[in-house]
């Protein structure tokens, strides 16, 4: 089996090349993200792996199905850059529905404790030598109440480790984890009540229709004053204008940002040596109280032989019984885990 394999960076080809010989799968990397500009270098592949800023929509689905594809194959596990509905019927989708939900939790760890014990700004002081604790109080998490916004795998890891630190829960889901409410340490609560009670707020949800800008202004005036807003799951899951113009007004005491709702063409590049155009994202990180990654919180050993080995795997029980469990489809009127294990 043949695959194009998009948006290639160099950390992707190790694990990838291992586990496609030993599955018997070949890939060829290309740098370029897969778009309508560059679709046609599918032709003659048995399929085509993507990652989260490929553009996989109507227009790209429609000639993927012309070209002959019939599997597009996600090494990661969000699918909000791929038209579902439109790829229905036409191709199949698959992904990774956990990697290593520890990475990314751990990483939003290390961005509230950078954060609040401004270890980023003692850092560089001290590479010039400069050992003053002016502007460098913190706080403490022991005691303070997070917010949770998403209970799903990596949504989970991250409550426990903020109970290991003796922070409070307030949770919030659609689909509530059974077993995970206890009643005093970790409780589920409306929406409504988790943004007015919890000194920080964390998103690990999918990005959906529903989802999309969860934390508006509207959102963001019903928090504390001086909230901290964590966000290493999906860009669009925060508005970023109502975001900075919550800085602003000091309602949001601090941000960490691993991903940012207009990223596509930014992050996972070098982009030192040009001038910014996107102001928000400028005007963001000029912030003394955000920190932005590079949407790097997944990016650890473990993850991504997990992403490399699922995806062959996916592709492997595809192509030999014609269905996958890790196959995407709207079966139900909305995109989730296909029950049957076949979209159609």
């Amino acid at each position: 089996m043949k695959f194009a394999f998009f948006d290639t960076k160099p950390y992707d080809k190790p694990s990838f090349d291992r586990y496609g010989k030993e599955y018997g799968v070949s890939f060829k990397y290309f740098e370029t993200k897969l778009n309508e500009d560059t679709v046609d270098l599918a032709q003659g592949y048995d399929g085509v792996c993507a990652f989260v800023n490929d553009t996989v929509n109507a227009a790209v689905i429609q000639r993927l199905a012309e070209l002959g594809i019939k599997v597009l194959a996600l090494r990661c596990a969000g699918f909000n850059n791929v038209d579902m509905k439109y790829a229905f019927g036409k191709i199949h989708v698959l992904h990774v529905p956990a990697y290593s939900p520890y990475a990314v939790a751990e990483h939003t760890m290390a961005l509230l404790l950078t954060s609040i014990r401004r270890i980023h700004k003692a850092y560089i002081r001290s590479r010039d030598f400069n050992f003053s604790l002016s502007g460098l109080t913190g706080f403490d998490l022991h005691g303070k109440t997070v917010g949770v916004i998403g209970t799903g795998r990596i949504g989970r890891v991250f409550i426990e480790i903020c109970r290991g630190f003796g922070m409070k829960v307030l949770a919030y889901d659609k689909y509530p984890a059974k077993g995970l409410d206890n009643g005093d340490t970790v409780r589920y609560v409306t929406l409504d009540e988790l943004l007015a009670n919890s000194d920080i707020i964390s998103l690990h949800c999918p990005l959906t229709e529903e989802t999309n800008h969860i934390i508006d202004a509207d959102a963001i005036d019903k928090c504390k004053k001086g909230v901290v807003l964590l966000n290493t799951s999906r860009g669009a899951l925060v508005d970023a204008e109502a975001l900075l113009t919550g800085i602003k007004s000091r309602k949001i005491g601090a941000a960490c940002l691993d991903v940012y709702e207009e990223e596509s063409d930014l992050f996972f590049e070098d982009n030192s040596g040009h001038i910014l155009e996107d102001d928000t994202l400028a005007r963001l990180i000029s912030m003394p109280n955000v920190i932005v990654t590079s949407h790097q919180a997944f990016l650890t050993e473990e993850a991504l032989e997990n992403i490399a080995e699922t995806t062959v795997k996916n592709i492997v029980g595809f192509f030999e019984t014609n269905q996958c469990p890790n196959e995407l489809c709207y079966r139900c009127g909305e995109a989730e885990d296909c029950k049957d294990g076949k979209c159609f």
